[in-house]
């Protein structure tokens, strides 16, 4: 008997104990709304966590006595810890539990997108754009602490990702990237963003290997309520001043939103990048009734701003870091003849259709025109003799001209020393743009009857495209859902160069100066043979004038499945491209080959992609995905030469890549981790330049186009990044990536000219010249560092200030190579045989690919925000690079010295003349911050 009482006592004893609870009810502080999906766990007992219901309620069971801390953990609130002493058979109610908003700028959002977009050519408007909505803690770094090194995730460049503005694609089809200057300046309205990383699902389009961004405009989704920023910087712009109101969803169904914003500057970090842009953005939305609601979106950012140029290493000792060639002075003023301008309006109408309530059609309708230019100076003026000929013309003025340097000097006249060290001294002293020198020119052969002799014209390219598509998404049952599309997309490209600036000249003859063998062949320096000898004033179309026409039809199809230990999709793709370049000049050097319309190209490409995630518990997932894809290659890696003739790339198929990544992910209230392994390998690709170039069959000259055939390269590393709350008010973070990026193959290397006598003696055969292989396997692609580490911390007070702090390391960044120096034009003469006094050893180092310097930057971020009754009042500021480093972020091999004996003799030198051209990141830079909202 005395046992039985004994063990019924126990099971009382267990059971009481059981009964210990903890409940309560969570609310924002400012609204006292109630807050779903809070995460509420007993702090270092793993199993003990719940998350709040619809009502904002929790309850945490069989709670073991004593002193605990309840831990409440909501994105975008500040971390709650309360201590709590929990008694056997004890249930205690917490009551109202306020989580207060950490009202922190979106740093990435507000800095990035407008202040790594000086060229949209580089890596960093993939990062600024496609990683700046993510909350995981490696592309947030990737975006913000790593963007400024050129650096790319993956090792991918942005023609890899996918950008959506309502469903509709916005990569450009001339090069495949999204062009997000297009909308640049508008921060406030570009926040709604859905991001997907890497392969993995989307609802709106099969994606690209690096993942999909899309951006929603939709008025009823915006906050109520207005907001007005100031920002200050010495990067790109040095003011930013935006405007923006959202009605909220109006009781007539209506809703809209305005946003209006200026970007301006003299200078950024380098001499005379002056930047002028303006934004204006609305969206007006009606809903009709409970399942068909209609949007319209207009976005208007047309934006100049002035470029930098790549220099020498030479020039850079010279002359600092801050240093650009571009620009001189003109009635005292800065004036950069390097401009780039875009002006490309979108309209866009939307409709969204309810048909169920698991069941949403979203059809979509843009249009999307205007211009993109890039001025730069002709300096080959002419004018014709009694006989007809061309003649004039004047030196090269950029003040980094290669015979204006005193390295060119030292090569040339060694017995001179005077000779170099007066080029250096007038370099340090002056070496900028002669502005007046030019106008001088022109009105000296003004006055004698003659034409211009310097011009500024623009590079124009002015495109208008239409494109619709329909999204289906439809969830048959609470495991399954289903999402379809499909797509048409139209452009017409009009591509030509404008004439902008005469300099104080009257005409300029529209002949090819440079042209060769006139007497033999004097049609070859003709722009246009239909219009021959043309002059031409400010505003006319010029030197080349072609349209690209392109239209693009697909669709997508996908299923995603989800269970309580497994989630799992499959998706594909299909997508015709097809081509067609008319020529609207008669070009002299490509007469039977550059008029009219030329042969219509067309591609199909095929994608298919699968993933899984395992969830071993709620902390651990495993996650797998994997994908082959074929795709059209872009315009500008399609026709070889298009500016003079209508010739495609001989051979010239669909891009293949194939893509494989795991991940290891874990979840906790106080640490979040990701690992990832991946490899991507592309085939198939082309890739041309342009260039002039020493050493072509021999020893002959050529401005040429170099093409490279069926590229293969190979992308493999790792990613880590992990982030830990250690307190309410400190976390630490952590991010490693190492990559090695590499050619996987030799492919193809042609060059193409203009058939001439020049050129046919150098061995073209009618304007080719094949030189098999380019030895490039194992060759590190160039694109920022492949390796990068970031440490830091964040500290968030409760009283709404903010304080963070990054070190970052970068290393294995490599110059971008000259394929041509890597085939048989590099060690065979004239004749096909190989240099007499070729020296293997020395080949060997002289194309030894360099590697830049390892080096840290140091970022510091922080802010302040007040609540002012139904107000918000804030500011942040950051420094980048601290501590003034000096560091290559990219650079090029000059293609000039094209053979070995070139390039040995120009590398003995101790300054090289024909050196590599580099990037140089800015050096410490400030980014201040205001804003009000209401």
């Amino acid at each position: 008997m005395k046992k039985l009482i004994f063990l019924f006592g126990l099971l009382s004893v267990w059971f009481v104990s059981g009964q210990n609870s903890i409940t309560g009810i969570v609310l924002d502080a400012n609204t006292d709304d109630a807050i779903q999906n809070v995460l509420v766990s007993v702090a270092g007992n793993n199993k003990k966590e719940v998350v709040t219901d619809a009502s904002g309620a929790f309850k945490l069971t069989n709670v073991a006595a004593g002193e605990v801390d309840i831990v409440f953990t909501k994105d975008g609130y500040s971390i709650l810890r309360m201590p709590v002493t929990v008694t056997d058979g004890q249930a205690i109610d917490l009551g109202t539990i306020l989580l207060k908003k950490f009202i922190q700028e979106d740093v990435t959002l507000l800095t990035l997108t407008d202040d790594e977009l000086n060229d949209d050519s580089t890596a960093a408007d993939n990062i600024s754009g496609l990683l700046q909505s993510s909350r995981d803690i490696y592309l947030r770094t990737a975006a913000f602490e790593f963007g400024a090194t050129f650096f790319r995730v993956r090792g991918l460049d942005s023609e890899n990702g996918t950008v959506l503005i309502n469903g509709i694609k916005m990569n450009k089809q001339f090069n495949g990237r999204p062009q997000w200057s297009n909308w640049g300046g508008l921060n406030d309205v570009v926040r709604n963003q859905e991001l997907t990383n890497g392969l993995s699902a989307s609802d709106y389009t099969f994606g690209g290997i690096l993942g999909t961004t899309n951006i929603s405009t939709r008025a009823s989704q915006y906050r109520e309520g207005g907001r007005v920023t100031y920002s200050s910087s010495d990067r790109s712009y040095t003011n930013r001043l935006i405007a923006t109101y959202s009605s909220g969803l109006l009781e007539n169904g209506w809703a809209y939103t305005v946003s209006a914003g200026r970007r301006w500057g003299d200078e950024g970090f380098n001499d005379a990048t002056f930047y002028d842009a303006n934004s204006l953005f609305v969206s007006v939305e009606k809903q009709l009734n409970d399942k068909h609601s209609i949007n319209f979106t207009g976005i208007y950012a047309p934006n100049r701003r002035g470029l930098s140029s790549a220099n020498t290493q030479e020039v850079y000792d010279l002359k600092g870091i801050r240093y650009n060639d571009f620009w001189g002075y003109q009635d005292g003023e800065k004036r950069n003849s390097r401009v780039r301008r875009v002006v490309e309006p979108i309209l866009m109408l939307n409709h969204y259709w309810d048909i169920a309530e698991s069941t949403t059609l979203t059809t979509n309708i843009a249009y999307q025109f205007g211009e993109q230019g890039r001025s730069r100076l002709d300096f080959g003026g002419t004018d014709l003799d009694v006989s007809g000929f061309p003649i004039g013309g004047s030196p090269n003025p950029s003040p980094t001209y290669y015979q204006k340097l005193p390295s060119f000097f030292e090569r040339n006249s060694p017995d001179n020393p005077a000779l170099a060290a007066g080029a250096r001294e007038d370099f340090i002293n002056n070496g900028q743009l002669d502005w007046q020198a030019l106008y001088t020119a022109n009105q000296n052969n003004l006055v004698a009857g003659g034409n211009a002799v310097n011009i500024v014209y623009e590079d124009r390219a002015d495109d208008r495209q239409f494109t619709a598509n329909t999204i289906l998404n439809t969830a048959i049952n609470d495991n399954i859902t289903l999402n379809a599309s499909a797509n048409f997309t139209s452009l017409v490209s009009e591509n030509f160069a404008e004439l902008t600036d005469l300099l104080g000249a009257r005409a300029y003859l529209d002949v090819d100066a440079f042209a060769s063998d006139l007497i033999l062949e004097p049609d070859a320096v003709q722009n246009d043979l239909n219009n021959p000898n043309r002059l031409v004033t400010e505003g006319d179309r010029f030197r080349y004038n072609f349209e690209i026409r392109s239209n693009t039809i697909g669709g997508f199809a996908q299923a995603q499945f989800k269970y309580k230990k497994v989630d799992f999709f499959v998706a594909g793709s299909i997508e015709n491209t097809t081509y067609q370049r008319e020529g609207l000049y008669r070009n002299g050097g490509f007469a039977d080959t550059s008029f009219g319309k030329g042969e219509k190209l067309s591609f199909t490409g095929l994608g298919a992609k699968a993933g899984l995630t395992y969830k071993l518990t709620g902390r651990h997932l495993f996650d797998l995905n994997a994908g082959y894809v074929t795709r059209a290659p872009s315009i500008r890696n399609t026709f070889s030469n298009s500016r003079e003739n209508n010739n495609v790339v001989p051979g010239i198929t669909e891009e293949k890549i194939t893509s494989i990544d795991a991940s290891y992910i874990f979840r906790s209230p106080i640490v979040k981790a990701r690992l990832t392994g991946y490899y991507t390998k592309m085939q198939d690709a082309n890739e041309i330049s342009f260039f002039f170039a020493d050493g072509i069959g021999g020893d002959n000259q050529a401005f040429v186009q170099e093409i490279l055939q069926g590229v293969d390269k190979r992308h493999i590393g790792g990613e880590l990044g992990i982030e830990a709350q250690v307190t309410s008010t400190i976390k630490l973070k952590g991010v490693a990536s190492l990559g090695q990026y590499t050619y996987d193959n030799n492919p193809n290397l042609f060059v193409t000219s203009e058939d001439n006598i020049q050129t046919r003696a150098a061995g073209f055969v009618d304007g080719k010249l094949d030189f098999g292989e380019a030895a490039l396997e194992n060759y590190r692609i160039a694109g920022g560092p492949q390796r990068a580490f970031s440490v830091g911390f964040e500290y968030r007070d409760p009283d709404y200030w903010w304080f963070g702090a990054t070190s970052n390391f970068f290393s294995n960044a490599y110059i971008d190579v000259s394929p041509l120096q890597r085939s048989s034009n590099f060690y065979t003469d004239f004749d096909g045989q190989v240099f007499n006094d070729y020296d293997p050893e020395l080949a060997r180092e002289l194309l030894r690919q360099e590697q830049f310097d390892d080096y840290m930057l140091v970022n510091l971020v922080g802010g302040k925000s007040w609540k002012l009754g139904d107000y918000y009042v804030g500011f942040f500021a950051s420094i980048n690079n601290l501590f003034d480093k000096e560091y290559r972020t990219g650079g090029f091999e000059q293609g000039r010295n094209a053979n070995f004996r070139e390039l040995r003799d120009d590398s003995a030198l101790e300054t090289r003349v024909f050196g590599n051209r580099y990037w140089y990141g800015r050096g410490r830079t400030y980014f201040l911050n205001l804003y009000f909202r209401f």
